[in-house]
């Protein structure tokens, strides 16, 4: 919560560095969100430095917690190239993965990748 507050104005004033700190902090306990958070940090570099190694990495650690949220936006992520190169079949296994736990927009995009 700390993090999101320092990332987002909810109370304090805006401060990247401490919000990575502590998106760090909550991320390496293995919070899903959080790691997913760390992982946007890294790819835009909001209070660290870019780094899309350590974004994918956060992600895929966030994606294998089976958050379908989680799951659906690596799908985006990877088959858009939102930040990384784009790789379809990454894209195509984290959408089916969120597909399979009713997730709908996931089911959507699985389905025209699938019909292309």
């Amino acid at each position: 919560m700390l993090g999101m507050a320092y990332s987002s104005r909810r109370g304090l004033a805006t401060n990247l560095d401490e919000a990575a700190k502590w998106y760090r902090k909550e991320a390496e306990q293995g919070d899903a969100e959080t790691q997913y958070n760390l992982g946007r940090a890294f790819l835009y570099g909001d209070g660290v430095a870019t780094n899309r190694d350590e974004a994918v990495n956060w992600y895929r650690k966030a994606g294998e917690q089976g958050d379908a949220g989680i799951q659906y936006e690596l799908g985006e992520v990877f088959s858009k190239g939102v930040g990384v190169a784009t790789n379809m079949a990454e894209g195509v296994k984290w959408y089916r993965k969120a597909a399979e736990q009713g997730h709908a927009e996931a089911q959507f995009r699985f389905g025209i990748i699938y019909e292309q």
